[in-house]
């Protein structure tokens, strides 16, 4: 059984229910899951051997939320080499903003800077399209199960 690691990081509350509906819909796949809190992540160095996931919404100007901030300082400034990790970027956002989605778009250049493998293409939210981020990231899982799955083989 895969591990996967959840992490969120939200100005209103939508990342975290995207996080936690993905944390149920995932485990129903065998996984297991460990969705981790905002106040969890101070040290924390994502495991190669497992799975990782990122929620994010942005904020201000493409900013990332200051919930999830400083761990994202934190791995910037330690720079892990994490060659054998893999994951997948969820980014939630509003296109009438030239920074759609910036949040996400910094995690997933920090984590190409650090070494790490994308297992899918990062999965953007618009809220201008749907007022259900969740349901949009359940349609998402068959495809990132589906990519876990060929990683195996």
């Amino acid at each position: 059984m895969e591990k996967v690691n959840l992490v969120f990081g939200t100005v209103y509350g939508s990342a975290q229910f995207v996080a936690e509906t993905l944390n149920d819909k995932i485990a129903e796949l065998e996984y297991s899951v460990n969705l981790l809190q905002p106040t969890d992540l101070a040290g924390y160095v994502p495991s190669e051997d497992e799975l990782l996931i990122i929620v994010t919404s942005t904020t201000g100007q493409g900013d990332l939320p200051d919930d999830i901030a400083q761990w994202f300082a934190e791995l910037k400034s330690v720079a892990p080499y994490l060659p054998k990790l893999q994951y997948s970027i969820i980014g939630l956002g509003d296109s009438s903003y030239e920074t759609f989605c910036g949040a996400a778009k910094q995690f997933n250049e920090l984590f190409i800077e650090l070494g790490a493998k994308s297992i899918t293409e990062m999965l953007e939210i618009d809220a201008c399209e749907t007022m259900e981020p969740e349901t949009e990231a359940t349609q998402w899982i068959p495809a990132w199960h589906a990519a876990v799955q060929s990683l195996a083989s």
